[in-house]
């Protein structure tokens, strides 16, 4: 395995997994379905989440993929539009970071779709995740390989990473959950970080070219 694709991979892991502990969407949809009914359906709603992950981050790989090999300045077209999407993502994260979560939000009902489908669709019609997928996974993948397998191993990453996070959270750790979802300093500091991390890799897009 070459060098190169050794500290990709360390990089890639340590953004997304500061990604993956920022509470979100995804950790509020997972932590009211464990409140309203029960672990095995906030696991379910897990499994969509990924699985909805899996169809963008696919979809983006190869779709870019194609757009690398085939349409060079199309591709700097994505390049400028990702690095400004994850430039506003993080001076909007460290302007205004969050207190808490919606504690209201979590408690609501989960009701309509079942489990896993809901996770599915919460994710599968955000465009907010292609559009993360799409400025966030091309700064990983090391010169010379190719771009499609690459971006799906990272995809496969994330999802674990998630993965792994939901079973800390659905684990019977209450002390963890609360920390996460209702502690200002804790949420304030992540937001504020992760804007941080949004904001060097939005400048890193816009002024490294591939």
């Amino acid at each position: 395995m070459p060098m190169s694709i050794v500290p990709a991979l360390v990089a890639f892991i340590l953004a997304a997994g500061l990604l993956t502990v920022t509470p979100g969407l995804d950790t509020v949809l997972v932590l009211r379905m464990w409140l309203t009914d029960g672990r095995r359906a906030a696991w379910r709603a897990a499994f969509g989440i990924q699985m909805g992950c899996l169809a963008w981050g696919s979809a983006v790989a190869v779709g870019l993929a194609a757009v690398l090999e085939t349409a060079p300045v199309a591709y700097e077209v994505l390049r400028w539009f990702g690095a400004a999407y994850l430039l506003w993502c993080g001076l909007l994260m460290l302007a205004r970071p969050r207190e808490r979560l919606d504690a209201a939000a979590m408690a609501a009902p989960a009701a309509g779709a079942s489990a896993f489908r809901r996770g599915f669709l919460t994710n599968l019609l955000n465009p907010k995740v292609g559009l993360f997928y799409l400025s966030f996974l091309p700064q990983f993948v090391p010169p010379g390989l190719p771009a499609a397998p690459f971006m799906i191993l990272l995809t496969t990453i994330h999802i674990a990473l998630a993965l792994a996070w939901f079973a800390l959270l659905l684990g019977g750790a209450a002390a963890l959950r609360q920390v996460v979802t209702q502690r200002a300093g804790v949420v304030r500091w992540l937001d504020r970080l992760t804007g941080i991390v949004f904001v060097g890799f939005g400048l890193r897009l816009a002024f490294e070219g591939r």
